[in-house]
């Protein structure tokens, strides 16, 4: 009796199916699906199954790694926007011998940062959604707001001991600062109006002036 010819492997059986990717990768893949589906039909009407769908996985799949949309979006905050306010801390803390370029460092690490999409999503969503879910924007103040506070104010307090800077509250600086990457990221994430030409030279201008307003008071 001949032997048996060995099965024949219809195409795409060889391609690895969803669940036996490797399992570090999913909770990534799961939120960059969360963020697409918050992206295109808003928090509220973004549903677990849709998610999952996009991601490749069971719903089940889904919940193996995140319990709610809830707990997607806080995930989001920890991994795409937090790292910029502990990047901007790790800055301040090894530029204190240099105030003013740390500090224009770590406005330039925010204006970089937040010019990509896929993180200023973020705040943006917290923004939509806060007054409905205070522990979420309880969440960003605590991990990104706070951390930033922290960052600008110890290098403000730093150039100030030096006299590198004037004495000026922490939350002054924080809105001069700020303002310039959020207004810029907002008119052109929010409203979609494309960058000009001229942006980065713009944005070092506008650190200059910043740097301008902080110069110690000359004696009359």
């Amino acid at each position: 009796m001949s032997p048996r010819p060995p099965p024949v492997r219809r195409a795409g059986r060889d391609a690895a199916p969803a669940w036996r990717r490797r399992a570090e990768a999913r909770p990534e893949e799961i939120l960059e699906a969360a963020l697409q589906e918050f992206e295109t039909r808003g928090f509220d009407a973004a549903r677990m199954e849709d998610i999952a769908a996009r991601a490749r996985l069971s719903k089940a799949g889904v919940y193996l790694y995140f319990n709610s949309k809830e707990a997607l979006l806080r995930e989001l905050i920890v991994s795409r926007v937090a790292p910029v306010a502990m990047a901007a801390e790790r800055l301040a803390a090894a530029g204190q011998a240099d105030p003013g370029q740390a500090l224009r460092m770590v406005y330039e690490l925010a204006s970089e940062r937040l010019s990509d999409p896929h993180v200023f999503a973020v705040p943006r969503l917290v923004l939509s959604i806060s007054n409905r879910f205070p522990e979420i924007a309880d969440l960003y103040r605590t991990e990104v707001i706070n951390r930033m506070r922290t960052a600008i104010g110890s290098l403000v307090a730093a150039g100030a001991q030096t006299g590198v800077f004037r004495v000026v509250p922490v939350d002054v600086a924080m809105r001069l600062i700020a303002g310039p990457v959020l207004f810029e990221m907002i008119k052109r994430h929010a409203f979609r109006d494309p960058p000009p030409d001229d942006l980065k030279e713009q944005m070092t201008l506008q650190f200059d002036l910043l740097m301008i307003a902080l110069a110690p008071e000359r004696p009359t």
